[in-house]
């Protein structure tokens, strides 16, 4: 997670990433600013395709239950979605991602698979409740615009709604938890995604099982704070994701350093991590979004007004 105290402050901070036209190092602006509405104003162009990102976004209040696993593992072909790893043979590289799939992600009793993926599917309404407006600004972004996109932790499809009515986008879904499969493709049939349109893959984040520069668009919400290695997890969606393509990231972070809330964070950090599958509440990963060599970060923060223990969150948008 990120800690507020190092790059973003108590107040929000917008951090916008575009690179040089003369040099090949990343020309980074901040600006920072605090909005007793309660909501959070962005404004930075979008260098890759000329047009503003203007945004009001609510803070949205809940409490996270994050106990998304999002390691993703295993891979199938298919000839609508084309899965073929980069630079090794077919079979050679399922085997590694096998290989990658037991170390990261070790196989589970079916019952516990199962019961995980049920408690997504009814513990998170409320939360999706609460975030659907700040979701909808996210994904207005990739509207009308069809394509390919690829969302990591896929879980039980909380997102797969605000893919209804684009046009021809296909998704791609990865998750460790093969049980959270029937309630993905339940929820992309419930959006009035074609049934062709949606391929799920068990997977992890640490090795997606595509080729390079194939996907359109990635989306990650509540995901890296609990893949077992966020920096890789992120060169893995840089290497899948294709030149101007766009990363829509929700992510959960740590609370500022020498706070209370930071303190009860580090303390409970070892039990979340083992009652939630792997979440973690200490992690800077806005900080590893940041440095991770996108072309463009447009990162926010947000304290949500009914969190205790999970604030902040960071979102935005990042491109390739």
């Amino acid at each position: 997670m990120f800690h507020s105290s190092s790059l973003l402050p108590s107040l929000v901070h917008f951090v916008s990433i575009t690179q040089s036209s003369s040099t090949n190092t990343p020309r980074v602006n901040f600006t920072e600013t605090s909005n007793t509405s309660g909501r959070v104003i962005v404004d930075e162009p979008n260098r890759t395709n000329g047009k503003s990102l203007s945004r009001s976004l609510p803070c949205i209040g809940s409490s996270c239950f994050c106990g998304r696993r999002r390691f993703m593992e295993a891979a199938t072909a298919t000839a609508f979605f084309p899965i073929c790893p980069a630079s090794a043979s077919q079979s050679d590289s399922l085997s590694d991602y096998a290989s990658i799939l037991k170390r990261v992600h070790p196989p589970r009793p079916d019952w516990y698979e199962e019961f995980y993926a049920l408690v997504l599917n009814t513990g998170m309404k409320s939360y999706e409740e609460e975030i659907a407006g700040y979701k909808s600004q996210l994904f207005a972004n990739l509207k009308g615009k069809g394509g390919k996109v690829l969302e990591i932790g896929i879980g039980t499809g909380p997102n797969m709604g605000y893919y209804a009515g684009n046009n021809g986008v296909e998704v791609i879904g990865i998750d460790p938890n093969r049980k959270m499969e029937k309630y993905a493709k339940a929820a992309a049939m419930d959006a009035g995604l074609p049934f062709p349109n949606f391929k799920f893959i068990q997977a992890v984040g640490e090795a997606i099982p595509l080729d390079d520069a194939s996907v359109d668009a990635i989306v990650g919400t509540l995901v890296l704070c609990s893949v077992k290695d966020v920096n890789l997890t992120l060169k893995e969606a840089k290497r899948v994701l294709r030149p101007g393509g766009l990363y829509l990231f929700v992510e959960h972070v740590a609370a500022k350093d020498g706070t209370s809330l930071r303190f009860i964070q580090s303390v409970l950090d070892p039990l979340q991590q083992t009652v939630a599958d792997g979440c973690h509440l200490t992690r800077e990963t806005g900080k590893n979004i940041f440095e991770a060599g996108f072309s463009y970060v447009q990162l926010n923060m947000a304290f949500l007004s009914n969190a205790s223990l999970i604030i902040p969150h960071v979102y935005g948008i990042a491109s390739k």
